[in-house]
């Protein structure tokens, strides 16, 4: 990843761009092959664009909603009912994506400035306090994501072939990335002989996304099927798996991309370590166990279609859950800026 930019106009990341006035998203669905900038000036674009997964990964879809809740304010300048519309902004941008915790946070973060300007302060349209807090919100999520790396890079003790899934590199985080982030640093130190990463259906993150990054840093990988995971474990190709969370619980349960469950089981017979990588905002300490993490349910048309080409036959339905939840009982530790979290067996 390029060093981040910031000036007195805005922000510039890999996957993010912010402005006073507007924001330019890259289109995830269209990598590798396309390199395609939207651009969006309103909370209704980047509330879709987060939905429909152009914008995707806990940490920047949290710093997407915050920019969101900045453009809603933006546009309710001269409204009279500013607090109703922005309440109303507010619900329809965390509904987006239920299951990332960073997404209502840091959404919620912009709200409430707004909301204390707006009700006892003397700027009826607090703007200008709105971006200064979208601006903090890049800044802290940045310099979270490299003490993570730093963190991370303390458990290894070896030259090693690493496991992950889904995408958790500067294309769904500020900075690095998370679970990629400590895989790029650690073979910048000569710690990684080989990367396996799945290839993540439905949206195929991974083969799509990660590889991308991974062909960047010319880090040696291999796409592999999500399922032939434990056949890999099992041959001894897996010293570690390593992957990020998009909610855990207070009691350290896992909400992550669907198939983190599989690999946890399989890690935990094969005695591989299985490490999940994520900052402190992602513990949603409301919850006591993963039972009460809300986990999405998308559309049976990403399982049923490929390419808007039907896939299965006519008449056949799907279920298409987005995330799972492992048990802390699966997870040798949670790795934060804070330090390593290691759940009690």
């Amino acid at each position: 990843m390029k060093n981040p930019k910031e000036n007195c106009q805005g922000y510039s990341l890999d996957g993010i761009r912010i402005f006073p006035d507007r924001t330019e998203i890259l289109n995830q669905l269209r990598l590798p092959f396309i390199e395609e900038w939207l651009v969006t000036s309103n909370y209704r674009e980047v509330t879709k664009a987060i939905k429909d997964m152009v914008i995707r990964g806990a940490p920047i879809i949290g710093a997407a909603g915050a920019i969101a809740m900045y453009l809603a304010v933006l546009e309710g300048v001269g409204k009279q009912n500013i607090l109703y519309y922005l309440r109303n902004a507010y619900l329809e941008i965390v509904g987006a994506r239920p299951t990332a915790r960073e997404l209502a946070f840091r959404t919620d973060e912009v709200y409430k400035v707004a909301e204390q300007n707006i009700i006892y302060g003397n700027n009826s349209f607090p703007v200008e306090e709105t971006y200064k807090v979208v601006l903090k919100i890049f800044r802290e999520s940045i310099e979270s994501t490299e003490h993570i790396i730093n963190e991370g890079i303390s458990l290894f003790t070896k030259k090693s072939n690493i496991l992950t899934h889904c995408n958790t590199g500067s294309l769904a985080v500020l900075g690095r990335g998370t679970a990629l982030g400590i895989i790029k640093e650690a073979f910048k130190r000569g710690l990684v002989n080989m990367v396996y990463t799945g290839e993540t259906r439905p949206f195929l993150q991974g083969s799509r996304l990660t590889s991308y990054e991974l062909k960047n840093e010319g880090i040696p990988h291999k796409i592999i099927i999500d399922s032939s995971a434990p056949y890999l474990m099992s041959k001894g190709l897996v010293d570690m798996v390593i992957i990020g969370a998009d909610r855990i619980s207070s009691n350290f349960d896992v909400a992550n991309k669907i198939g983190s469950y599989s690999l946890a089981l399989a890690a935990h017979h094969h005695k591989i370590p299985f490490y999940v990588a994520a900052p402190m905002v992602t513990i949603d300490h409301r919850l006591k166990s993963g039972e009460e993490i809300m986990v999405e349910e998308r559309s049976e048309n990403e399982v049923l279609f490929l390419n808007e080409k039907r896939i299965a036959p006519e008449g056949v339905s799907a279920l298409n859950y987005s995330f799972d939840i492992t048990p802390s009982t699966l997870v040798t530790a949670i790795i934060t800026e804070k330090g390593i979290i290691y759940p009690e067996k």
